[in-house]
C-alpha cells in the first residue's frame, strides 16, 4: 500500500470523513528539507468529519497528526491540513 493510500485508510478509519482528499505534493518540495527521491514525504489533506467538528484548529491538527504518527515515524516529513466545515 502506498503512503497516500495508508494516510487515506488511516484517516477514514479514525474520522469517518464525509469528504477526504489526500494529495502527494512531494515533487513540489524537491530540494527542500525532508524531500527524498521517490517522494512520499510531503502531503496535503483536506478533510470534513463530524469527529473533528467543534474542536479548535489546533486540536483538529493534533488529532490528525496523532493518527498519522506511524507514517511520520516512517519518513513522512510534512503534512498540510485543511479541515472543512
Amino acid at each position: 500500500m502506498s503512503v497516500r493510500d495508508t494516510i487515506e485508510a488511516t484517516l477514514t478509519e479514525r474520522f469517518s470523513p464525509t469528504f477526504l482528499e489526500v494529495e502527494d505534493q512531494s515533487e513540489r518540495h524537491r530540494g527542500h528539507a525532508g524531500w527524498r527521491e521517490g517522494g512520499n514525504t510531503h502531503f496535503r489533506v483536506r478533510i470534513a468529519s463530524e469527529k473533528l467538528a467543534g474542536l479548535s484548529r489546533v486540536a483538529q491538527h493534533r488529532a490528525i497528526n496523532e493518527a498519522l504518527k506511524p507514517q511520520f515515524d516512517a519518513g513522512l516529513h510534512a503534512l498540510a491540513i485543511e479541515v472543512e466545515s
